[in-house]
């Protein structure tokens, strides 16, 4: 399980994060709603190690990630797709998959079959795996951007606004691919962020509310377009 306790996180004077109060079960997925600015990304880049905790606690089944920095938590099985994708444009679609596990110098044998199931639960990224990251669309970008991220998340999966941008048709497809996600990946703990959740009401659990740093819990039903 992560868990967040009271966790409260500044830049100087500024606070982003307030208290914050987290628990995310395995097989289970929470969306995060909040306005822009409200402080999603930072929940997640907090969770990441990308932005420092002032006070409280962060665990992954026990084990304190403010003593693991940020590549270790994706070697404990944290993946991360961030909201502009981060792709590597002269990398190929696959060279961009594998990227997190040569990072963690996972043996060949673990790549390739890390690799066959992202491709079995995203065949779009088998057919665009010899494609550079810099000739993607934004919809294909997103695509891998998930896939990278299944890659080393067999714990937990971060998704920041995977939905933004994307066409009615596009945003239904990887709604899908979330849910076969769910499915085939039982164990599996997914936070979304989303400004407007239309989607996420279909695949989320359960649902917290962001404002100014501040979360709290939110009636899943009202997330219903």
């Amino acid at each position: 399980m992560l868990q967040m306790r009271s966790v409260h996180a500044a830049f100087g004077s500024f606070v982003v994060l307030r208290d914050v109060n987290l628990e995310l079960a395995p097989g289970t997925t929470k969306v995060l709603i909040g306005r822009n600015g409200a402080g999603k990304t930072t929940m997640l880049r907090t969770i990441m190690g990308l932005v420092p905790v002032a006070r409280g606690a962060l665990t992954l089944d026990g084990v304190d990630l403010l003593d693991q920095p940020a590549h270790a938590r994706a070697g404990l099985g944290i993946g991360y797709a961030p909201e502009d994708r981060r792709l590597i444009a002269s990398f190929t679609v696959e060279d961009n998959l594998l990227l997190p596990l040569l990072a963690l110098r996972e043996p060949a044998r673990l790549r390739a079959q890390r690799l066959e199931g992202v491709y079995e639960l995203m065949p779009q990224l088998a057919e665009l795996r010899g494609r550079p990251g810099g000739y993607l669309s934004g919809g294909q970008g997103k695509m891998a951007a998930l896939g990278r991220a299944l890659m080393v998340g067999t714990r937990v999966v971060l998704l920041d606004e995977p939905f933004q941008g994307l066409t009615t048709a596009l945003a239904n497809t990887y709604a899908e691919t979330l849910r076969r996600v769910r499915e085939q990946r039982k164990d599996l703990a997914l936070l979304i962020t989303e400004s407007s959740p239309r989607l996420v009401h279909r695949i989320a659990d359960s649902a917290l509310r962001i404002e100014r740093g501040s979360v709290a819990a939110a009636e899943l039903d009202t997330l219903a377009p």
